[in-house]
């Protein structure tokens, strides 16, 4: 749109926003032509004639007030290039006509309907929806006229909106219009009437365009942020925080001692208290997180009502013990009998169960009634199907279904989804089905059932569903008070809704038809359709009688007190981090290392600069202001550590081509910033790094006194070493801290600042050496000069006693090292590995972690491990862990190499040591040898007990150099036959679900492929000579599914017959059973079925053709319809 000179936005090229306004032209043409129809066509000035004629109420709308305005446009050329019309009332707002007599930049004249108030006085929240129509007349003939319909929400942003191509120039002033031997606009002049109805808008959100929509403001209330296909999980959340009962009792479970959200209870309770508190939507992270949930189950769209009962018995399970335990089945269960009672002898065999929800058939019933009329329907059962009643024999019987009671608040989940036998598929059931807003229940209570309360329930809540199977969205329309409105709840958006939008909208079935119209476009299938797409599919209704108590009305829910303060917690902290990333560029992290981490240290280096900043080794991180002084920032590092500011003074560390970190020279500048001293003096591209040298002393004068003054720099300049000491009888080595040398010094002139700093008496022997880098470990000879020696200012010198051959002896007998160089190769392939049992949780074995060398043997770290657990290490089993903690390779007794071989492979095994932990171990503790072990192959065979509608899966562990006949008896013994059905097991291997090939009991395991399934199964003595092979598919040969097997073929034997034998083979009987079709395929196409009939006989079907297969036809049942292919869960 052009930004012309008043705040009036108009477009430029007819872009009316089809998402907000309709747009009506009357013809073809954005002119309409109007061909006068005395008879039927009202002339322009016959104003309400016109009207109803051209400009109709809309339907489902309602009239708040109409205006009809005439203004007369005189001396059309010499207007200016922007005209406005006398402002004339409906409605209660003013409203006039704008106008573009040389159009609005194109050749076109422009009309637009204009809200009428004084520029820069329209009300900030200003609004009104209006149907409004602009006709364009000649006074001398007003049957000669051009017109256009629209609908806007006309708002202080939007003030007005219209036609900017609504005729052309050419045509108004050519001398003739159309057919007709005037112009339109004669003697350069015309009238435009504006046609102006302004509607009510009960919703508050009529064709709103919710730019800057705020939920909160416009209802009191948030919705919930979608990630990414949760719309279903929204909607039933709302529903459920709603009902103000169990947002109570969810509040009442005691969780103010989680110290996390995985807790969902705490989840649960937290996002409850955000849709109490939030002023914007929430967001579910936090709740699906804590059901376990990932980006597979975020994505995909679950089973609401299967959502709903895992919440219910998880929040249930949570709530035993508390003082909301028994709250949810008060509030959510009823009572159902089913029942079989005989109709000529006193005899009833019944069963009382409890129910959350109600499941009911919308395919086939007209409403509410006609699906619990569906539901309570008496069969009788009769004839060849008479009931075996206990002492009285087969009996005439009545067998059903009755309510015993119903639950206050009564959720009932509407079958709008079903198998279509015809298209063999999951279909969405569109039919019209309707619900009241007030039900009475009573007519399907059982005559013993409690009816001292009435049953009549209102109508609470309506879950919507629109799309298709394959695609849709979720919605919900609730009524948060007894007395109140509908609102809408679309993930974050909460709208005020009509009670016709919230049931006659959702009961299905056909759109109205008008003129012919197709119906409306599907948003998420984007197809045309008479039938509505939005259907509801669960109802909550709550009793009558319990309407106050389950909403609680008058009373607030609130939420427990540890559940505010934490959430406050949070966002204090959010807000924290948010002015701390706001202000990051003015602060910068110092890294700052002092004498305490480095006597807590023990490894390379002088501190460690990576790693656990809880460990006391490990620099305290400062974080500085850019700008703060070098003196500033020694104040604040000398009041942590307890020192006077002057007696403290940094240095600055620097990396060092070997791969260390050391002192490089002492900062001198107290007015450098500390941002300027880490340019000046740091690493650049590291961060910057402080060592904190400690004064010995102060002078006579108070002054200072650091180690180089003591060294007379005429003879040479001082240097700042650093000592260790490795203690040989408790295998250590930490710092002990810094001293300083002259340059010229011979290496055992340095024995005296050693000493004093051991507090070893005189004449100690001790040895030194210098720890150049990890691997670079040098004795230090005595008689050679620091300088020799290449020392230099932050060197570190490792001292240790000289050992008696006595004490070499003892510290080597127990495993200690007797050497600094060999004790720092020990740090260097120092590794903490975590060893977790295989079995996880389920096992009774520890988790633990033990500090192991990478140089150690299978043998060696097996006999660690082992010592742990007090087993044997002959009988341990360990396997690697890959990134996602899940088991990856099992580890041989006979590994070559070493530990680190293990955990990190090598560059020519990338795949392995890419997607491996290298700190972590599962281990298993065998009833055999490990070497015993490898010398057998694990076996899954599928035992089938009974037919082929059970399966047991064990996996057996068989020598290698065992036959079938052994197999059989391991698996005697894991699943526990007796040896009669032993002798009729037979063992057959298959292959994508089709029959491979029996199994001789001499056959050799080894031969056994691992692609293969196999299967163990007692089958039926039996000489028949002829035998076929036996599969299932699902509607295409291709699609196989369920488990194959061989069959015996009779001479001469019916289909009916070999059905009945069928049915008795594999278990599977009555109504299933009849829903298989039988069909014979060729081998090896498996392409076109050939169904049999009863009369037929297999045996000559197959004849002497062996690849001929029996298949059945029948629904995959583990095939999941919404195609997904796990139950939901929460964890």
């Amino acid at each position: 749109m052009d930004q012309l000179s008043t705040d009036m936005l108009v477009d430029d090229e007819f872009d009316e926003k089809p998402d907000v306004a309709i747009i009506t032209p009357d013809s073809d043409d954005t002119m309409a032509d109007v061909e006068p129809e005395p008879e039927s066509e009202p002339r322009a000035d016959d104003h309400e004639a016109f009207m109803r004629k051209h400009m109709p109420e809309l339907p489902d709308q309602e009239t708040e007030a109409e205006a009809i305005n005439t203004w007369e446009l005189k001396d059309w050329r010499n207007l200016t290039r922007r005209e406005h019309g006398p402002v004339f009332e409906c409605g209660g707002h003013p409203w006039r006509i704008l106008f573009f007599p040389f159009g609005n930049n194109v050749d076109f004249a422009s009309f637009y309907l204009e809200q009428g108030h004084d520029e820069d006085k329209v009300p900030e929240d200003w609004y009104a929806c209006v149907q409004f129509m602009l006709v364009l007349w000649n006074p001398n003939d007003p049957t000669m006229h051009v017109m256009h319909t629209a609908t806007h929400r006309f708002t202080a942003s939007e003030g007005d909106w219209g036609f900017t191509r609504f005729a052309e120039l050419r045509r108004l002033f050519s001398p003739q219009w159309d057919d007709r031997q005037r112009p339109m606009v004669e003697d350069n002049s015309a009238k435009v009437t504006a046609y102006v109805r302004v509607l009510k808008d009960p919703t508050g959100v009529l064709w709103h365009n919710f730019i800057n929509y705020d939920s909160k403001k416009e209802t009191g209330m948030v919705g919930l942020k979608n990630q990414g296909a949760t719309c279903y999980l929204n909607s039933l959340l709302q529903s459920l925080f709603f009902t103000n009962a169990f947002r109570k009792a969810v509040y009442q479970i005691p969780t103010d001692e989680e110290v996390d959200r995985s807790n969902s209870a705490y989840a649960l309770q937290r996002l409850f208290y955000l849709l109490q508190s939030s002023a914007t939507a929430v967001a579910t992270t936090d709740l699906t997180q804590s059901f376990g949930w990932d980006s597979k189950q975020i994505f995909e769209q679950q089973d609401v009502q299967e959502l709903s009962r895992v919440l219910m018995d998880k929040l249930d399970e949570k709530m035993k013990g508390t003082e909301a335990e028994g709250a949810l089945e008060r509030m959510f269960v009823g009572k159902m009998k089913t029942y079989i009672s005989c109709i000529n002898v006193d005899y009833e065999s019944s069963r009382m169960e409890d129910f959350w929800d109600i499941q009911l058939n919308v395919s086939g019933n007209k409403n509410l009634d006609d699906s619990f009329k569906d539901y309570v329907q008496v069969e009788t059962m009769d004839g060849e199907n008479k009931y075996f009643a206990e002492g009285y024999g087969l009996q005439d019987a009545k067998k059903g279904v009755i309510f015993e009671s119903f639950p206050q608040v009564l959720h009932l989940q509407l079958k709008r989804f079903e198998y279509d036998i015809n298209r063999d598929a999951m279909m969405k059931v569109n039919d019209r089905y309707e619900f009241p807003e007030i039900w009475d229940a009573s007519p399907y209570l059982s005559d013993q059932a409690d009816r001292s309360e009435p049953y009549n329930y209102h109508l609470h809540g309506v879950l919507v569903h629109s799309g298709d199977l394959n695609a849709g969205h979720y919605y919900a329309f609730l009524k948060p008070t007894k007395d109140g409105h509908f609102y809408k709840f679309d993930d974050d958006r909460v709208t005020r809704a009509t009670k016709r939008e919230a049931l006659e909208e959702n009961f299905g079935g056909d759109y109205t038809q008008l003129n012919g119209n197709l119906g409306q476009r599907n948003p998420y299938t984007r197809t045309w359709s008479a039938k509505r797409s939005m259907s509801a599919y669960m109802l909550v209704y709550i009793r009558e009688t319990r309407l106050d108590s389950v909403l609680m009305e008058g009373e607030s829910v609130e939420p427990p007190k540890h559940l505010a303060e934490r959430v406050a917690e949070e966002r204090s902290a959010l807000e924290k981090r948010r002015k701390e990333r706001e202000e990051a560029h003015l602060y910068m992290d110092v890294a700052v290392a002092s004498e305490h981490n480095f006597k807590h240290y023990q490894g390379f280096d002088i501190v460690p600069w990576k790693g656990d900043s809880e460990n006391p080794a490990h620099p305290k991180i400062y974080r500085a202001l850019r700008a703060t002084t070098m003196s500033e920032f020694t104040q604040s590092v000398a009041e942590d550590l307890g020192f006077d500011a002057d007696m403290i003074r940094p240095w600055a560390m620097v990396n060092r081509q070997n791969g260390t970190v050391r002192p490089d020279v002492p900062i001198m500048f107290p007015d450098m910033t500390v941002e300027e001293a880490s340019t000046k003096f740091g690493t650049k591209t590291a961060q910057f790094k402080l060592w904190i040298e400690k004064a010995d002393s102060r002078d006579e004068d108070g002054a200072p006194i650091f180690g180089d003054r003591l060294v007379d720099p005429k003879i040479s300049r001082p240097l700042m070493l650093f000592l260790k000491f490795f203690d040989t009888k408790t295998q250590s080595l930490f710092g002990i801290g810094n001293f300083y040398a002259n340059y010229q010094d011979r290496v055992s002139d340095i024995s005296p600042q050693i000493l004093k700093l051991m507090g070893w008496p005189a004449g100690t022997s001790f040895k030194l050496s210098e720890e150049i880098k990890q691997n670079m470990i040098e004795a230090m000879k005595p008689k050679v000069t620091l300088a020799q020696s290449e020392i230099q200012d932050g060197d570190i010198i490792t001292v240790q006693r000289v050992l008696t051959e006595k004490e070499i002896g003892q510290i080597t007998a127990a495993g200690g090292y007797v050497e600094a160089k060999d004790f720092y190769d020990y740090l260097l392939n120092r590794i903490s590995v975590e060893f977790a049992p295989r079995q996880g949780e389920t096992s009774e074995l520890p988790t633990f972690t033990l500090a192991l060398s990478k140089k150690m043997t299978y043998d060696q770290f097996a006999a660690k491990v082992a010592e742990h657990l007090k087993v044997e290490p002959t009988h341990l089993r360990f396997t690697t862990v890959n990134t996602a903690g899940k088991p990856k390779l099992a580890v041989k007794h006979t590994q070559p190499g070493t530990l680190n071989n293990v955990l990190f492979p090598g560059p020519y095994n990338y795949s392995a040591s890419s997607m491996q932990k290298s700190d972590a171990l599962f281990y298993e503790v065998l009833d055999m040898s490990l070497k015993e072990l490898e010398q057998r192959k694990a076996l899954k065979i599928i035992w089938l007990p009974d037919g082929i509608t059970k399966e047991e899966e064990h996996v057996l562990m068989i020598p290698r150099t065992a036959q079938v006949s052994d197999l059989l008896e391991a698996l005697q013994k894991k699943a526990n036959l007796s040896d009669e059905v032993m002798q009729k097991v037979r063992v057959f291997e298959a292959h994508n679900n089709k029959f491979y090939k029996a199994l001789p009991a001499d056959y050799g395991i080894m031969g056994i492929q691992e692609y293969l399934q196999l299967y163990a199964a007692a089958f039926p003595e039996d000489d028949s000579p002829k035998k076929i092979s036996v599969f299932h598919f699902d509607k295409e040969p291709a699609k196989v599914h369920g488990i194959p097997f061989i069959f015996s073929l009779k001479e001469g034997e019916p289909f009916s017959e070999t059905k009945q034998r069928l049915s008795e083979f594999t278990k599977i009987k009555g109504k299933q059973f009849e829903k298989i079709k039988f069909a014979v395929i060729s081998k090896p196409q498996y392409s076109k079925p050939d169904y049999i009939e009863d009369e037929e006989v297999l045996w000559d079907l197959m004849g002497s053709r062996d690849e001929i297969a029996l298949a059945l036809d029948h629904v995959n049942k583990s095939r999941s319809f919404w195609g997904k292919t796990d139950s939901i869960f929460i964890r």
